[in-house]
């Protein structure tokens, strides 16, 4: 259950999480870790990222990789446990999907990865599920 915080306090900006704290948020949110240097080779490489500030502490984020013009992946959208409750994963969906609106050519593939209930969060953004025409397939480096 998430502890009460002052909505109002939340701000949610454009922009990249330095990679401790992209490495650390990922880590709170379940998402697994990623390498210190996998983390300085693709956080730069990003084709828009968001992050939510609670006063002076970063608390969630979300990015979109890709080509910017025939295919693009939502990623790394994650809120720490104790900020989760205040819609912020909906905020950050909002974030991504519209800026994918403004700038993404018409017929861009835009794709994710849905881990268990986020894929009801993400149904609201018009993302289906694609099975089983196409199932989504991973190789771990």
């Amino acid at each position: 259950m998430a502890t009460p915080h002052d909505s109002a306090k939340y701000n949610i900006r454009s922009g990249l999480p330095g990679r401790e704290t992209y490495r650390r948020l990922r880590i709170a949110a379940g998402l697994g870790a990623q390498s210190v240097e996998g983390s300085a080779i693709g956080l730069p490489n990003s084709w828009y990222c968001v992050t939510v500030e609670y006063g002076s502490a970063t608390v969630g984020m979300g990015r979109i990789v890709g080509d910017g013009g025939c295919f693009l992946q939502i990623v790394d959208v994650c809120v720490l446990p104790e900020h989760q409750g205040h819609g912020l994963g909906k905020a950050i969906m909002r974030k991504l999907t519209d800026e994918v609106e403004r700038r993404a050519p018409k017929g861009t593939y835009v794709s994710l990865i849905a881990d268990g209930p986020a894929r009801h969060l993400y149904a609201q953004y018009g993302f289906t599920e694609t099975a089983p025409a196409s199932v989504g397939m991973a190789r771990l480096i």
